[in-house]
C-alpha cells in the first residue's frame, strides 16, 4: 500500500503571505489524492465467469462457458509455484522488484519502437498488462500508455504483487475464447494448474503474450521455440535442473482445446439454482466414484432402454457427515429427447411403497407393536378404499417384520389405520419429507402404498438421519443429538452446528430404527444379479424397493452403518411402463453402486434402549399366561406398552382330545386342558393354507356347544359395514356381477347366502357366489349348517 506521510522534522513557514492559495493547493491535493484512490473499483474485473464444480480435492467436475461465451474461470486466490516462475521469468522478470512501472523497460520498448518506425515492444510490467486486460485492450498509443502505468502505479498501492499476479493469471487470454489459466490447464492438458508439468506450465506462460500467433495447434515451431527459449532461462537461472530441462524439451506441446469434463451436470445446474452461478464451488464428491456410478447408471439405462425406460438416478452420501460423494441425476445428461436434463434427484415422485420402513419404526418407537407381531393381511376395504396386494393372495397374517420385507401393501395400510395418518403425516414431515404440500386428509390411506411424492434428496437424507441415530446412541452415552436429523449436503465448506444431546429422541428411537433395519436386511435379493452370494456374504445392507401406481416409479433405498444409496428408474415423462419395479429395475443399480463402496460391520444394538422379555412364538406379541412356545428376546423398551397375545387360549377337550367339552356335559375331571393358538375367522381361513402347522380348534362334544362363544364366520367381502361397492355396468346397461366372500372356521362347514330376505344359494369349502345386487342399499345374512348368522350392510353404486 502506497503511504504520504510529513516528517516530523519539516517546519512550515511561520508566515504565509497567500493563505487562499496554500488553502486552494491543499485541497486539489486532497483531491487528487481521493479521485487517485478512488480511480481503481472495489473489484477490478466485472467479466462473467463460468460456474464451475470440482470435487473434494479440487478436481473439475463440470462447468458452463460464461455468459459473454468466454470460458473464464473465477478467479483464482493462489498460483502453482512452476507457472509463477515461468509466467515472472518470460513477462516481467523484475516483477517483484519494481513499483508497477519499470523505466529501463520503457527505455528500452521506446528505443525499439524508434528504430523499427513501428510499435514492436510495449515494455509493459505484469501490472501494467494487468491494467491492460481490465481497460479491454485499449489502442497502443502514448496517451493510453500513460495512462496505463498511472493504473499500474494505483494498482501497486492496492494490491500485493501475488494478489496482482493472481489477477494477470485468471483474466489472460489463452487462445480463442480460453481466458485464464484454470480453463487453460483444463482446456488443455485435463487437469489442474497445480499438476502440470515445467514443460506444461511453460506452454501456458507464453500464450498470453501472443494468444492468436501461437494458439495451439497452429504454428507449432514458433510455439515450440517460445516454449523451449522460456525453459532454457529457467535453467540458466537455475529454476530448473539440466534433467528436469532435457526432459521438458522432450513433451509435446498442447493441441487444440479439448472439452471440459462433464462429469456431474445436474449438480452444476443445481449449484446455478442454489445461487452460485459464476462461482467456483468445491463439493464434498468423490471423483472416482462419481465416474463410476455414472457409469453403473448408464450402462443398465442402455438395458433398460429395452423396454423404453429412459431415466434412471442415483445418489450416495456419507451416514456420518452427510456428505454426497456422488450424485448422478440422470441417465445420459446430454440427451435432449427422454427428459435426461432433468435432474431426477430433486423431482418428486410417486413414493409407492418406500415409506414402509418410516411407519414400521414409528409403530415400535410409540410402543403399539413389537418387531414381529402379527397383524393381519386379508382382504380389506375400508369406506371406499380396497387396497390389494402386488401378488393377488393373502397370507392371514403375517409378522410386521415379515411385511415390510416382503412389501405386502394390505397389512401396510391397516397398520397405518391403526397408527394414524394424520399422525404419521407429521411424523414424515419432521423426518424431513419436503414434498408433503397437501393435509392428511388429502393422501389418506394411501399415503403409505405411493399417494404421496417424495424426492431422492429428501429420502436419502431421512435413512442417512436414522442411520447416525443408531451409530452415534452409545457414543452420546445412550442420548441422542438434535442436529443428527439433517438433509444431505454438498458444498465442502458447509458447516454443521451441534446440537446439546438429549435423553428424548428427537422422531423415533434407536432400537425401534435398528429393528427396521434388521427387518429391512431380510428382503429378497432380486435372482438375476450375478455374485450375490458373494456379496451377501461379506455386506449387509438394509434395503427398500418402492413401485408406484401404474408403473411409473421404480425406487431402492439402501443403508449401512457407513452410507446411503438411492435410486431411482423410471420416466421422467411420467410414462408407465409394464415390467417397471423397485426390484427389477432400481435395486440392480442400488446393489452395483454398493459394490464400489468398502464394505461396513452391521450397527451396533442399541442395548440401553431395549429390553429382554417372553415373546410368543407365534404371534410375536408379548408372552401371556397361555403362551407356547415362548421365546425370551430383546425388544424396544417402549414395546412394554403393548399388550400380551390375544391369541392363546387355554380350551377344554374330552379324554381323546378329539373335542371341545364345557363342564355342562363332562366332569372337569374327565377333561383335559389345553393352550390352542386361536385367529379369528378370517385371518385362519388364509393363515392355514399358508401355515401346514396351524391346528384349527376341534369341534364340540355334540351337546356340548355353547350358547354364546367365538364366532366361526367372517364375510370377507364386503368387509365392513355401509362399505360403498361400485359395480361395473356391461355393454347393454345392465349391472355387472359382485363377488361375495366369506370364510368358516370349519374347512367342511356348509354357507347359505340371502341377500336382504332373498336367498341366494349355499357353498361349501369355498365360500364365494356371484350375484348381481342392483344399485342401493343391501343387507348380506350369511348363516352356517349349526345355525351361526353373520350379516353386514353395504350400498351398490
Amino acid at each position: 500500500m502506497c503511504t504520504f506521510f510529513v516528517s516530523k522534522n519539516m517546519q512550515l513557514p511561520l508566515a504565509i503571505k497567500n493563505r487562499p492559495r496554500f488553502t486552494a493547493a491543499i485541497i486539489i491535493l486532497i483531491a487528487l489524492a481521493i479521485l487517485t484512490y478512488l480511480a481503481l473499483p472495489k473489484k477490478l474485473f466485472t467479466n462473467p465467469t463460468c460456474t464451475v464444480i470440482t470435487d473434494t480435492n479440487g478436481e473439475l467436475l463440470a462447468a458452463t462457458i460464461a455468459n459473454d461465451g468466454q470460458y473464464r474461470f473465477p478467479e483464482t486466490d493462489s498460483l502453482p509455484t512452476k507457472f509463477k516462475e515461468c509466467i515472472v521469468m518470460f513477462e516481467d522478470k523484475h516483477f517483484y522488484h519494481h513499483i508497477g512501472v519499470n523505466p529501463f523497460s520503457i527505455a528500452r520498448a521506446t528505443t525499439q519502437n524508434i528504430r523499427a518506425k513501428r510499435i514492436v515492444s510495449g515494455g509493459s510490467t505484469i501490472t501494467m498488462q494487468t491494467i491492460r486486460l481490465w481497460r479491454k485492450d485499449k489502442a497502443r498509443t502514448v496517451k493510453e500508455k500513460l495512462i496505463e502505468i498511472f493504473y499500474a502505479l494505483r494498482l501497486e498501492c492496492s494490491y500485493s504483487k501475488n494478489e496482482i499476479l493472481n489477477l494477470y493469471a485468471s483474466h489472460a487470454p489463452f487462445g480463442g475464447n480460453v481466458v485464464g489459466l484454470s480453463a487453460a490447464s483444463w482446456r488443455y492438458f485435463q487437469r489442474q494448474p497445480n499438476e502440470l508439468s515445467w514443460a506444461e506450465s511453460a506452454a501456458l506462460a507464453v500464450l498470453p503474450n501472443a494468444p492468436a500467433l501461437v494458439f495451439p495447434g497452429k504454428n507449432q515451431e514458433i510455439f515450440r521455440a517460445k516454449r523451449d527459449r522460456l525453459l532454457s532461462k529457467l535453467l540458466a537461472a537455475q529454476r530448473i535442473d539440466s534433467l528436469t530441462y532435457n526432459l521438458a524439451l522432450q513433451e509435446p506441446l498442447p493441441g487444440e482445446p479439448m472439452p471440459l469434463p462433464q462429469t456431474a451436470t445436474h449438480l452444476l445446474t443445481r449449484a446455478i439454482t442454489d445461487g452460485y452461478e459464476g462461482k467456483m464451488v468445491r463439493t464434498t464428491i468423490d471423483r472416482s466414484l462419481q465416474e463410476r456410478a455414472t457409469e453403473i447408471v448408464n450402462r443398465h439405462g442402455r438395458e433398460l432402454a429395452g423396454n423404453s425406460i429412459n431415466n434412471a438416478a442415483v445418489l450416495v452420501c456419507e451416514v456420518a457427515t452427510g456428505r454426497v460423494i456422488a450424485y448422478v441425476g440422470n441417465t445420459n445428461p446430454h440427451g435432449t429427447d427422454n427428459g435426461n436434463q432433468v435432474d431426477i434427484i430433486r423431482a418428486p415422485r410417486s413414493t409407492g411403497s418406500i415409506l414402509k420402513p418410516l411407519l414400521y419404526a414409528s409403530m415400535l418407537t410409540e410402543g403399539m407393536l413389537l418387531p414381529h407381531t402379527l397383524v393381519a393381511d386379508i382382504p380389506t376395504q375400508i369406506g371406499g378404499y380396497t387396497p390389494k396386494n402386488y401378488a393377488p393372495t393373502y397370507d392371514g397374517a403375517v409378522p410386521a417384520s415379515n411385511a415390510l420385507s416382503r412389501s405386502l401393501n394390505v397389512p401396510s395400510v391397516r397398520m397405518l389405520q391403526q397408527y394414524g395418518v394424520e399422525r404419521f403425516h407429521v411424523k414424515l414431515k419432521h423426518l424431513g419429507l419436503t414434498t408433503l404440500s397437501q393435509p392428511a386428509n388429502h393422501y389418506g390411506l394411501s399415503l403409505i402404498l405411493g399417494g404421496a411424492e417424495a424426492t431422492l434428496w429428501d429420502l436419502t437424507g431421512i435413512y442417512a438421519s436414522l442411520a447416525r441415530w443408531v451409530n452415534r446412541f452409545n457414543e452420546l452415552e445412550s442420548r441422542y443429538a438434535p442436529s443428527d436429523l439433517r438433509p444431505p449436503h454438498y458444498l465442502q465448506q458447509q458447516k454443521i452446528t451441534s446440537s446439546s444431546p438429549t435423553i428424548e429422541h428427537v422422531a423415533l428411537d434407536a432400537a425401534s430404527i435398528y429393528f427396521t433395519f434388521d427387518a429391512m436386511k431380510e428382503v429378497s435379493r432380486p435372482d438375476e444379479l450375478s455374485g450375490w452370494k458373494y456379496f451377501i456374504s461379506s455386506r449387509s445392507i438394509a434395503w427398500k424397493t418402492g413401485t408406484s401406481y401404474g408403473h411409473r416409479d421404480a425406487w431402492a433405498v439402501g443403508v449401512n452403518p457407513t452410507h446411503v444409496v438411492a435410486v431411482w428408474a423410471g420416466n421422467a415423462s411420467g410414462e408407465g411402463r409394464p415390467d417397471l419395479t423397485g426390484v427389477s429395475a432400481a435395486a440392480p443399480i442400488l446393489f452395483d453402486v454398493f459394490g464400489l463402496l468398502p464394505p461396513s460391520p452391521w450397527f451396533q444394538m442399541p442395548i440401553d434402549d431395549m429390553q429382554q422379555v417372553p415373546v410368543c412364538r407365534l404371534s410375536g406379541h408379548r408372552a401371556s399366561e397361555f403362551c407356547e412356545p415362548v421365546d425370551t428376546v430383546f425388544i424396544p423398551t417402549a414395546g412394554l406398552n403393548t399388550s400380551a397375545c390375544p391369541y392363546h387360549t387355554l380350551i377344554h377337550l374330552n379324554r381323546t382330545g378329539t373335542h371341545r367339552v364345557t363342564d355342562q356335559c363332562v366332569s372337569p375331571s374327565q377333561m383335559q386342558h389345553a393352550s390352542w393358538f386361536v385367529l379369528p375367522p378370517a385371518m385362519e381361513w388364509f393363515y392355514k393354507s399358508k401355515n401346514p402347522h396351524y391346528r384349527p380348534l376341534p369341534p364340540y362334544l355334540d351337546g356340548c356347544k355353547p350358547t354364546e362363544g367365538r364366532n366361526s364366520i367372517a364375510i370377507l367381502y364386503p368387509r365392513t359395514n355401509n362399505a360403498v361397492i361400485n359395480v361395473p355396468v356391461d355393454l347393454d346397461g345392465k349391472l355387472g356381477y359382485v363377488v361375495l366372500e366369506a370364510a368358516h372356521s370349519r374347512p367342511e362347514a356348509t354357507l347359505y347366502w340371502h341377500l336382504n330376505d332373498t336367498y341366494l344359494g349355499s357353498t361349501t369349502r369355498f365360500h364365494k357366489l356371484s350375484t348381481q345386487p342392483p344399485k342401493g342399499k343391501h343387507t348380506l345374512t350369511v348363516v352356517d349348517d349349526e345355525g351361526e348368522t353373520v350379516s353386514v350392510r353395504f350400498v351398490v353404486e
